[in-house]
């Protein structure tokens, strides 16, 4: 198995709650998975868990056989090599998209660098908006990008949260396709977050269904969705 979570639990400051309970959940290599849920459920708060920007009270992540946080260890979140795409896609408005790519590429020569920005952005289509800033582009084309980034060294699992959020519908349609067919080329196994069941049908693999705080089904999206929940 190549993502593990038992038992995880987490309550934010202050909060009278748990946010997260007893979540539990293997996720084979490659699988896309979408954690489908309406606001507050804390699907977000998974993802923050998973990136260690959240440590849980109690429970265990393994990644590649790798120990993220158990009673005993915490890996910080530069550590775990695990890449994000943010929902407001985080990219920074003063450097170009080349230069937006190239700043999480750590411990390259200059080479090595240029090589694997021109492939990222190869793999996402985008080749020829190397010099662009963010602010030239379309919604759109910075999701592209945020994703470019985000693979370029090569993580572990890439964790997005409401990709598709800031996209007008007919836009959204086309891109998750897109998404889909990229992620799947890559084989990075892949987690995003949604409050859309069209998002979950269109590109899942399996979807977990999250209902405050709480995991309530776990299925095929298309046969899972198509019921009432």
């Amino acid at each position: 198995m190549y993502v593990e979570m038992k038992a995880l639990n987490f309550q934010y400051k202050n909060a009278k709650e748990e946010a997260i309970k007893d979540f539990s959940m293997n996720i084979e290599k490659g699988e896309i998975i979408a954690i489908l849920g309406e606001s507050g459920s804390g699907k977000s708060t998974v993802l923050r868990l998973i990136s260690g920007l959240e440590v849980p009270k109690c429970g265990f992540i393994q990644i590649d056989q790798r120990t993220m946080v158990d009673q005993h260890t915490f890996i910080l979140p530069e550590k775990r090599g695990v890449g994000m795409v943010f929902q407001d896609y985080a990219l920074f408005p003063h450097m170009t998209v080349e230069k937006n790519i190239e700043f999480g590429l750590k411990g390259m020569g200059r080479k090595e660098k240029n090589q694997k920005v021109r492939e990222v952005l190869a793999l996402v289509d985008m080749e020829k908006f190397h010099k662009r800033y963010p602010y030239e582009l379309s919604g759109g084309q910075q999701q592209r990008i945020a994703l470019a980034r985000t693979l370029a060294p090569n993580p572990s699992l890439v964790l997005l949260d409401e990709p598709f959020s800031n996209l007008d519908k007919d836009l959204q349609i086309r891109i998750r396709e897109e998404l889909k067919e990229i992620i799947k080329s890559t084989q990075i196994t892949s987690i995003f977050v949604t409050h859309d069941k069209e998002d979950a049908k269109a590109i899942a693999d399996r979807v977990v269904i999250l209902k405050e705080g709480k995991i309530i089904q776990v299925g095929n999206p298309k046969e899972l969705l198509n019921k009432k929940i």
